[in-house]
């Protein structure tokens, strides 16, 4: 059965005239990968510190696992900013203390090492490990105590794309055991990738939160060129399921619904004497839609 495992209500931080979050208002259900977007400085890392009680909030409020337990934060997990080790120990012991710090049973670390694919690399010294592989450790560690909710603040950040490509892997992995998760990042690739469901913020205000599916629209985006873009715009203008029909340049821009086929419309377009010269078709994106519903021009 699915439970409301965070819900937070009109949440809200100031400092002095600046409003870090604005009455923010979103949840988060089991066994989602929620996705916290929004550019950098937009509140994502001040909500994380408010949930995990690191910072405290202006007003509003937040709760989490409908205040079924007593000790709820023994069942999260969490990563914020840039993971802490010591730099001589190895992986093993660096983990060892995290587990005593949290007051977990002595136990070995076979599995989250062979999840986080460094149980070749556990006797080395964290300082020898490359950035992704000092991440995807900090990924291990927050799995000690085997919480139900793991958090992680920019996981991807700095990382060159291996290392990303090896990061999204671990966190699809960890939601596929049942976990729920939640992560902030200004990266819409990784989100799109990742998240079953996104929550947008801007300025620390709430622009829209659902799933992936529904906050990305279904439409194609078409693009189009002819000789006779004359004609081409009306052939557009008279056919079924093409609107917003706009010329950039030499290129004619429209969307479609998703049935469209594109090799029928160009058959038609054939049949009308329109012999198209361009011929583009694709899914809107989660980036078309975020500067959509932020009116940003570029995304950071």
């Amino acid at each position: 059965m699915q439970m409301e495992v965070l819900k937070i209500e009109n949440l809200s931080k100031n400092y002095g005239p600046i409003k870090a979050l604005n009455n923010l208002n979103f949840t988060v259900q089991s066994g989602q990968i929620m996705g916290i977007l929004g550019p950098n400085g937009s509140g994502k890392t001040t909500t994380l510190g408010i949930i995990l009680g690191i910072l405290k909030q202006s007003s509003g409020q937040f709760t989490w696992f409908e205040n079924r337990y007593e000790k709820h934060r023994l069942r999260i997990g969490s990563i914020l900013e840039t993971p802490n080790f010591f730099p001589y120990l190895n992986a093993d012991e660096n983990l060892d203390i995290i587990r005593q710090i949290k007051g977990v049973e002595k136990r070995t670390y076979d599995d989250l090492l062979e999840l986080v694919k460094l149980k070749g690399r556990r006797k080395s010294n964290f300082q020898t490990y490359s950035l992704g592989m000092k991440q995807r450790l900090a990924i291990a560690a927050t799995l000690i105590g085997d919480p139900d909710v793991v958090i992680f603040d920019e996981p991807t950040n700095g990382l060159d794309p291996e290392g990303i490509a090896e990061v999204r892997r671990t966190l699809q992995q960890i939601a596929s055991q049942g976990k729920t998760v939640i992560m902030a990042s200004h990266i819409l690739d990784e989100v799109e990738k990742i998240c079953s469901h996104v929550t947008i913020i801007k300025r620390g205000k709430l622009m829209a939160s659902g799933n992936v599916g529904s906050i990305l629209s279904t439409d194609l985006t078409l693009e189009l060129a002819a000789a006779d873009m004359t004609g081409l715009t009306r052939f557009l203008e008279a056919y079924d399921g093409i609107r917003n029909i706009t010329k950039s340049g030499s290129i004619i821009e429209c969307n479609a619904v998703e049935s469209l086929d594109a090799a029928e419309l160009n058959a038609k377009a054939y049949q009308n004497n329109i012999k198209l010269t361009h011929l583009v078709s694709r899914k809107t994106r989660l980036e078309e839609e975020f500067l959509k519903i932020t009116g940003d021009k570029k995304v950071n």
